[in-house]
């Protein structure tokens, strides 16, 4: 009695774990056929959770340079970090562009694949600086390329490990001198020889500040300002002063209302003799002294709806305009900076409902006495807006998406989402559009800052990156 009941027994599971086995590979098959994917949009993808990522108890150490067969450009031109030299996306060189291109469009000195992101490019003495994720080495990358022909002069990393998180690299290094400064998706801000790679110093800003890591990773570029690295870890502090080359802390800010980090970058301004940083953390905009840290003015007019990362941009007389794509009632704002008693209050001059502007991705320009920026709605449309907010002209048909655009002389080059690059005469006159051509074949997300320097164009989409000749 007993073996027919082992006997049974025997067969039965056997059976009972080759049907179950069936009926999960059969719902593995049809869940996995059914899975729809779709292409990432704004404001839909969920951001995943960063902080659950970060096991690792120390900092990453970065490894030795490794070098490649590049030779350094000789071509003149320098655009040596986020929004070139003057961070304001307007080009300071005399080199005269093309104003119309051949049937094929601008040619193409050379063109690399990256990992995914947005991350923009650097230029300085004919090497071209890029932080990359390297997915198959699971490293920050920072590449030091030739401008001629994009082939490597040397690179260096550290390990970080991330996941994608609507891309994954963000930021636009840094290159003061001999030095490159770089902020990693993670947080990780670190030094670098501009020469050969060499890692001088890394940071860990959450380990050691207290930084909550962006819920779309780091977005904010480094600042050198009077001879000093100014960041904003908004952990402890909101923002901090120290010396590039060693990453010895100069001076910290407070954050008295515990703002967490954004994708936004910081920009310097002068009011009243006063030289300052402003910064638009996640529940308002402040504006910190450059002297000793010390917080001169805060604002909670202009707290994070979901997410904000066009910089502030510092306009005459005391007023700052800030721009978001994110949130239903205010697309835009204008603050204005008043000085009573010793004391610098700002003010809100005036709002802009989203249908009138506001941007997503990209920083409004202001020049000539004017901002020209993307408006979100619409898919993109240019505007030219007098500083009461008053639209001057919109760039019609032209649309441009989330994508980036600078100014050289009266010539404007804007990038749309699909690679898609427009040279146009734009100025407060009107704007015409010179030429048109797709520059990134079936190109999507091209949201990267683009840099220009000796007639050459960098851009990129979410992962390759291209160099045009753009001279006349």
């Amino acid at each position: 009695m007993s073996s027919m009941k082992i006997q049974s027994t025997d067969t039965i599971l056997p059976t009972l774990v080759a049907v179950l086995g069936i009926v999960l590979i059969a719902n593995w098959v049809q869940t996995g056929i059914s899975r729809e994917f779709h292409a990432r949009v704004p404001g839909l993808d969920a951001p995943t959770g960063v902080q659950a990522d970060q096991a690792e108890k120390l900092a990453p150490v970065p490894g030795k340079p490794i070098p490649g067969d590049g030779v350094p450009s000789k071509v003149v031109g320098e655009w040596p970090g986020f929004r070139g030299e003057n961070r304001d996306s307007i080009s300071t060189e005399t080199v005269s562009l093309a104003r119309s291109w051949p049937a094929d469009g601008p040619p193409v000195l050379w063109s690399l694949e990256l990992g995914e992101g947005y991350a923009g490019a650097a230029i300085s003495r004919g090497r071209v600086y890029i932080l990359d994720y390297d997915e198959q080495a699971a490293a920050d990358t920072l590449l030091c390329l030739s401008l001629d022909d994009g082939r490597e002069i040397w690179r260096n990393s550290y390990p970080i490990l991330l996941t994608r998180n609507h891309g994954l690299s963000r930021t636009t290094p840094l290159v003061v001198g001999d030095y490159v400064i770089t902020l990693g998706p993670r947080c990780q801000l670190a030094c670098w020889d501009a020469l050969t790679g060499k890692s001088h110093w890394l940071i860990d800003l959450v380990l050691e500040h207290g930084t909550t890591v962006p819920q779309w990773y780091a977005g904010q570029c480094p600042l050198v300002d009077q001879d000093r690295l100014i960041v904003a870890p908004c952990g402890k502090a909101m923002l901090m002063a120290l010396d590039y080359k060693t990453g010895e802390i100069i001076w910290q800010s407070p954050n008295p209302r515990g703002w967490k980090m954004t994708h936004v970058s910081i920009v310097p301004m002068e009011f009243e003799g006063q030289r300052s940083y402003v910064y638009c953390g996640s529940g308002g905009v402040a504006g910190i002294s450059a002297d000793d840290g010390s917080l001169l003015w805060d604002s909670t007019e202009w707290p994070e709806q979901f997410a904000t990362s066009p910089s502030p941009v510092i306009l005459p007389e005391g007023r700052i305009f800030l721009s978001s794509g994110y949130g239903n009632k205010v697309g835009s704002l204008m603050l204005k900076l008043n000085k009573k008693d010793g004391q610098i209050k700002a003010e809100v001059a005036y709002k802009l409902s989203p249908k009138q502007f506001n941007s997503e991705q990209q920083t409004p320009v202001f020049r000539e006495g004017h901002l020209f920026g993307v408006r979100k709605r619409g898919r993109g449309q240019m505007l030219c807006l007098d500083l009461d907010g008053k639209e001057i002209w919109d760039s019609g048909s032209d649309r441009f998406g989330h994508g980036p655009y600078l100014f050289a002389g009266d010539l404007m080059l804007a990038l749309n989402d699909k690679g898609t690059l427009t040279l146009a005469k734009a100025t407060t006159a009107g704007y015409k559009r010179l030429a048109q051509h797709e520059v990134l074949p079936d190109g999507h997300d091209a949201w990267g800052p683009m840099a220009i320097a000796g007639g050459r164009l960098i851009l990129r989409d979410m992962t390759r990156m291209v160099c045009l000749d753009l001279t006349e």
